[in-house]
């Protein structure tokens, strides 16, 4: 039997978890993903409205002409509880916007779409979602891939880290937790084990 039920599937996970990886996985099996970062680096770099809220609120230095300065904006919102509140704020509404739209279009010709997202239980977002799945690892191996693939310095890591829930507090809230503490082919066979469970979903 065809399954008819579209479902939405938020990929979550702290920094370094291996989210992206896993998200990748699944596009590459041929199923439609939104990945709300990108999503979020565009609105900063094209809507006008936001460029002039962020102006306002942590002024033009932020800007080099058209095009915002992402490592400053860092270094400013996640050293800074408030500020990156005050970001969130202004961002997530439209990412949230986005995301449903892209879903929308998705599922003209899907049944499931994966939405790949950090700061789903954050937000208290996980309604938006039949299903929202953790990528999990351990601390001092997250910090060592974002040391690696991400450039970050271990204080930078520390700062993005605290800024979001702890992995024990989501373990409880998600829905599926997938532990990556092993290899790209143990995350790849964990990602098609998570489509074969949700591809039988009645």
């Amino acid at each position: 039997m065809v399954r008819l039920r579209k479902i939405k599937v938020a990929i979550t996970g702290n920094i370094g978890s291996g989210k992206s990886t896993f998200t990748k996985f699944l596009f590459e099996a041929g199923y439609p993903v939104i990945l709300a970062d990108d999503i979020s680096k565009e609105i900063l770099a094209g809507d006008i409205e936001v460029k002039e809220e962020i102006i306002k609120e942590f002024g033009a230095r932020l800007f080099q002409g058209d095009k915002i300065n992402n490592k400053l904006l860092a270094d400013l919102v996640f050293s800074d509880p408030k500020k990156l509140k005050k970001i969130n704020s202004i961002l997530h509404p439209r990412v949230r916007k986005r995301i449903n739209f892209l879903s929308d279009e998705y599922f003209k010709t899907h049944t499931l779409v994966f939405v790949e997202a950090a700061l789903i239980f954050e937000s208290k977002i996980e309604k938006m979602y039949n299903y929202v799945v953790l990528i999990a690892a351990e601390k001092d191996l997250r910090m060592k891939r974002s040391i690696t693939t991400k450039k970050l310095s271990a204080a930078d890591f520390m700062k993005r880290d605290s800024n979001q829930l702890n992995e024990e507090t989501k373990k409880k809230k998600a829905d599926f937790v997938f532990t990556n503490n092993g290899s790209k082919d143990e995350l790849m066979q964990k990602a098609i084990l998570l489509i074969k469970l949700l591809e039988t979903t009645p």
